[in-house]
């Protein structure tokens, strides 16, 4: 049977301060099931805002909705990604993504579970590392 997840059927969350600095609201969007084991959330970032270093275990998709912002694979420089960009995250890769300092952000975030669980999160983005990005 089709089902249909209604928007504002699932209560909006504030990012966890353990995971995010700045403001983040999360929107779950649909959770993994016995079909398919894929979750997404609409994630919205305030300027500044962003996540820790973190990884998947099966990887990351992230379609840019709104705004302006960063995304970074440890090692790397970060990268720019606008509305309408979609990044393709490999399994394990370090990275972290977020708002530009002035410019909110918004992307849906889309990722599968491996043996329940869809993300390692890892040590904070330093100020200093961000600030690399402007």
């Amino acid at each position: 049977m089709t089902i249909i997840n209604k928007v504002g059927s699932q209560a909006s969350m504030v990012g966890p301060e353990d995971w995010f600095t700045g403001t983040v609201r999360i929107d779950p969007m649909f959770a993994a099931d016995e079909n398919s084991r894929a979750s997404a959330g609409h994630v919205t970032f305030e300027p500044g805002a962003r996540t820790a270093w973190h990884t998947h275990p099966l990887g990351q998709r992230l379609i840019v909705t709104s705004g302006f912002g960063y995304v970074q694979t440890w090692g790397e420089p970060a990268r720019e990604i606008r509305a309408g960009d979609v990044v393709c995250i490999p399994a394990h890769e370090k990275h972290w993504h977020g708002a530009s300092a002035t410019t909110a952000m918004t992307h849906i975030a889309i990722q599968e579970a491996q043996d329940g669980s869809v993300v390692e999160w890892l040590e904070k983005v330093s100020d200093e590392q961000y600030g690399d990005t402007e």
